[in-house]
């Protein structure tokens, strides 16, 4: 059998795949359940080979294959728990990584299943025999390209909109965990800014060098507001103010994890808008 050099976007370098989905992965995905069990019949009948070629097979291999791999990075729950700007969820769906991974381990490539005699049908592997190959191929994507320390930081911050693109205050404090730092500087806003982005004036004070009457003004009006927490929220609020992250602070308070804090937060906004449009009441009152 001469042998061929196949790109990923060739639809053979899939099609060994399908044939390692157990059949309650397989029963998932209408494309893939229609192709026979015969390598060769799905070579030689258009139908199928164009089915093949297309974006639903593609699609549908990708999402089994990722619900295949995903378990093995070691993050409770179920892929479908988290969002798609996770990073672990991204990596689930490096098809052609594990695609070319399973083939050195096993030998089981677009090669070997063109070598297959016509009249082989090929039966649905056992569960658990597909589990143990993809822990062993996530293992060697991990080790091979040093993911590990990535992971674990990742493990630190598990709450999905951490890894949001958008500048708000979740993603600020992934970048302080990244970059292991506790400043209150990493990207600060004026008062301002704060009102008009995802930062809060209550969190994110005006620099004094900047703008001295600013800052005072910001400062007084916090300070105000704070009289009317509770000592708890209190001490959340001057923790963030100190430019702690959220999981730093659900440990420090006693919070489940910084989910509650975010919570919590909320709350305190709120809190904070009622306080804000007291005061211009009353000095439209007074005016």
């Amino acid at each position: 059998m001469k042998a061929y050099r196949l790109g990923p976007t060739h639809p053979l370098v899939n099609l060994p795949l399908v044939y390692l989905l157990p059949i309650k992965v397989i029963a998932k995905f209408p494309t893939l359940r229609k192709l026979p069990r015969c390598p060769h019949e799905v070579l030689t009948t258009p139908e199928y080979f164009e089915a093949i070629k297309g974006l639903a097979f593609l699609n549908e291999i990708m999402e089994a294959v990722s619900f295949l791999a995903f378990p093995h990075f070691g993050f409770r729950g179920w892929k479908e728990d988290f969002l798609g700007y996770f990073p672990v969820w991204q990596l689930s769906y490096q098809l052609y990584v594990f695609a070319g991974k399973i083939e050195r381990i096993t030998g089981w490539g677009a090669q070997a299943l063109l070598a297959f005699p016509h009249d082989v049908y090929i039966d649905y592997p056992p569960e658990e025999d597909i589990a143990e190959l993809f822990s062993i191929v996530v293992k060697m994507v991990i080790e091979e390209n040093n993911l590990q320390p990535i992971l674990e930081v990742i493990r630190e911050m598990p709450c999905p909109e951490d890894f949001e693109p958008t500048q708000s205050n979740v993603r600020k404090d992934f970048l302080r965990k990244w970059y292991h730092t506790r400043s209150k500087n990493v990207q600060e806003i004026s008062l301002e800014q704060a009102r008009e982005d995802d930062g809060h004036p209550l969190f994110f004070i005006p620099d004094p060098a900047a703008n001295v009457e600013e800052y005072v003004i910001a400062k007084v009006f916090v300070e105000q507001f704070m009289e009317t927490l509770s000592d708890k929220d209190r001490k959340l609020v001057a923790l963030r103010q100190a430019g702690y992250t959220w999981a730093e602070i659900a440990e420090k308070l006693g919070y489940a994890s910084h989910a509650g804090v975010l919570k919590r937060v909320k709350y305190i906004m709120k809190q904070y808008r009622e306080f804000e449009d007291s005061k211009e009441k009353s000095n439209n009152v007074r005016n």
